[in-house]
């Protein structure tokens, strides 16, 4: 048993290790998320102030603070490189995959079950691909899976003392969450117990016990409210109505989407597991009561995905807190297969990841004929083409291997997208390494840049980017403000801007004072404006454009 145990451990390191950490230092930061948070989390710790964030020294209220702690962290252990700033996302991920793993085996009471719930969790598309970039989601998601399985312990609690201590680990895990991206983690775990509750008559249990929960999850985040009330009053006016009503519920939200928006995101999210889902799910609705753990395991995964379905405000890592209890039914659904030897969902499976990777490999061959036309490569990028058709082909064929032997070899999914993963750094064609990651253009004119006393950006993104590299957070606005226009509303932010109009009289007075830097994100197609001063050189790479202004005497 133990040397199964560690064959196990070896398979999960492995597979975790192939898609999370060799690859995660291959590709440069991505505007706007990735810059903006590893430049908020190194002003944060460049000012000591653990309670305000700010991000090019503006005031930047969209978030909580739990998770720039996070992220904090990694770049105090690792320094100043994009594994640092990853690193809170990959160390938050890894933590979920082991609350997964120690609920499976509760749940279920298998070694085996609980492996293959963790692999197909780690292997989940949008696990991977979200779980290895900058963003809060996967912190949330640690947060949302430690309520849950806190909320299963009450649950599963065989004394008033247990239930208690566990009602407790709920409350302090949805307090987490609420410090990292504010009240939606105090209402997911609410709405994803409540039909659990209803069916087991349990709901004067959550009436009574309840607010054990509350009352952690006050008192843990209650330090940090009252400091970021006192030093910032305005706090939490901006974070309750413009972060909380407007995004999710009003005309105006965000990333507005229409109702079915989440359903084509969750079967990309699932693959390379697709083919078992339908079954799954299906499973956990029909055994709902001879086997509540099913039905717990499907409420936790459906009431926040209707929740959000609901939300007229949508992003597609929305849902990422889904993918922990759907791992879960999956492999509770597969091993019941592999038992019975009911091999069509597998072969089901097998068949979806090769007609997947077969379409890339068509998509990518006909873009070798039709150069440069072709998404985003440009003619000269061919080898990337070739690759990303190989990690094609990789794909369908260990969708094809998964196939043999009866679908036998289901488990086999799980290496789909380790090729794809491992090479994704080299196939992002140069249009949107140009665009997208402003470290590159950045470090090709680190001179200019470094030399320049003003450095002025019509980009939010890529503003982050550039301070991020230079270690510098003295970076202004020209012309747009975008996500800092409420921090730039206050007084002693208001000349950390330069509108298009007033920038030929600014630029006239700075250049008294030193070099001055503006570089520019430009529209698709457009050319080098003409209405600017002359600059004294230019440096452009498809849409990025820096114009240099020599000092004056």
């Amino acid at each position: 048993m133990l040397k199964l145990f560690k064959n196990h451990m070896v398979i999960l390191v492995t597979i975790f290790s192939l898609l999370y950490l060799i690859p995660v230092d291959q590709r440069l930061l991505w505007q706007p998320d990735e810059t903006r948070y590893a430049e908020i989390s190194r002003e944060m710790l460049e000012r000591g102030n653990w309670v305000v964030p700010y991000f090019l020294d503006i005031r930047y209220f969209e978030k909580p603070i739990a998770g720039y702690w996070i992220n904090n962290i990694g770049q105090w252990l690792f320094g100043h490189h994009n594994f640092s700033v990853r690193f809170g996302s990959i160390f938050s991920t890894a933590l979920t995959a082991c609350l997964i793993f120690c609920l499976s085996i509760r749940l279920f009471h298998n070694r085996t079950t609980a492996t293959i719930a963790t692999l197909i969790y780690l292997t989940f598309f949008l696990v991977f691909s979200v779980g290895s970039y900058a963003v809060l989601d996967p912190m949330l998601s640690l947060w949302l899976a430690a309520a849950m399985v806190s909320f299963y312990g009450t649950l599963d609690a065989k004394s008033t003392r247990q239930k208690f201590i566990a009602y407790v680990l709920l409350g302090i895990a949805c307090g987490m969450g609420f410090m990292t991206k504010g009240f939606l983690a105090l209402a997911i775990p609410v709405i994803s117990v409540l039909p659990v509750m209803v069916q087991q008559k349990r709901l004067k249990e959550l009436f009574c016990f309840g607010p054990i929960a509350l009352l952690s999850a006050f008192l843990l985040s209650l330090p940090w409210v009252l400091a970021i009330a006192h030093h910032e009053p305005d706090f939490w006016h901006y974070f309750f109505w413009v972060e909380h009503v407007q995004r999710f519920a009003e005309d105006n939200a965000q990333h507005k989407a229409p109702f079915w928006y989440y359903l084509p995101i969750f079967c990309i999210a699932g693959l390379p597991w697709l083919g078992l889902m339908p079954g799954a799910l299906l499973k956990g609705f029909r055994e709902r009561k001879t086997r509540p753990q099913l039905f717990f395991l499907l409420s936790w995964i459906l009431m926040p995905f209707l929740f959000f379905s609901l939300a007229k405000g949508k992003l597609l890592t929305y849902i990422l807190p889904c993918m922990a209890p759907l791992s879960i039914l999956l492999a509770a659904y597969a091993k019941d297969c592999a038992a019975q030897t009911r091999m069509k969902a597998f072969k089901i499976n097998g068949v979806i990841n090769i007609v997947f990777g077969v379409f890339f490999i068509l998509v990518f061959l006909v873009g070798m004929k039709w150069m440069p036309t072709f998404l985003l490569y440009q003619s000269q990028e061919t080898p990337k083409i070739i690759l990303g058709s190989v990690c094609a082909l990789a794909w369908a064929s260990l969708g094809a291997w998964s196939l043999k032997n009866n679908a036998q070899n289901w488990q086999y999914a799980a290496a789909c997208p380790v090729l794809f993963a491992l090479l994704a750094g080299y196939l992002i064609p140069k249009k949107l390494i140009d665009t997208e990651q402003p470290q590159h253009f950045t470090q090709n004119n680190k001179a200019l840049l470094s030399g320049s006393r003003y450095i002025l950006v019509n980009s939010v993104g890529v503003g982050a980017g550039v301070a991020w590299e230079l270690n510098r957070s003295n970076i202004m606005m020209f012309h747009q403000k975008g996500e800092l226009s409420y921090g730039l509303s206050y007084p002693d932010s208001k000349n950390k801007y330069v509108s298009a109009a007033d920038f030929p009289r600014w630029l006239a007075q700075a250049r008294r004072k030193g070099d001055v830097s503006l570089m520019l994100l430009l529209s698709e197609g457009e050319g080098t404006p003409t209405h600017l001063p002359k600059a004294d050189k230019i440096e452009s790479s498809h849409r990025l454009i820096l114009l240099w202004y020599k000092k004056t005497s």
